[in-house]
């Protein structure tokens, strides 16, 4: 998921008209935490619904609706955090407003890739586990 935050800030320096920095890089690695941390919460959902005997497909709608909203909402507050910064123009904060838009615009973008592709994946994986192992009880090793 890593990935596409980093798209989602290359695309955000792309709009702002900012070169890429080291202070670019660093938001990069706060943008690493956030999207890491959205992607857990899903994922943990899935899996404590499914170890308490709940279907892998319920599972992962269950996870999508209940989930969705504080995903959504921890992710536009940290954009919205940001915009302060990204639009300040004393000399003083142009040196982080490449780690705003690198932070900002990548968790934009990762958190509607995350909230699509992690269920996407965790189902797919465990399709996979289920056909190479064909073990059908795997989550329940969770």
């Amino acid at each position: 998921v890593i990935p596409f935050g980093l798209i989602g800030a290359i695309g955000g320096h792309i709009i702002m008209g900012q070169p890429m920095s080291i202070l670019s890089v660093l938001g990069f690695v706060a943008l690493a935490g956030v999207v890491v941390n959205d992607s857990l919460v899903l994922v943990d959902f899935i899996n404590q619904e499914r170890a308490q005997g709940m279907p892998l497909r319920k599972a992962i709608e269950e996870a999508g609706a209940l989930r969705f909203r504080p995903i959504i909402l921890t992710s536009l507050t940290t954009f919205a955090g940001l915009l302060p910064v990204l639009f300040e123009t004393s000399l003083q904060a142009q040196f982080l407003i490449p780690m705003a838009i690198s932070l900002s615009f990548g968790v934009l973008f990762a958190t509607f890739i995350t909230l699509l592709l992690v269920p996407a994946f965790y189902s797919i994986l465990e399709d996979l586990r289920e056909t190479c192992v064909g073990n059908k009880h795997s989550h329940k090793r969770a």
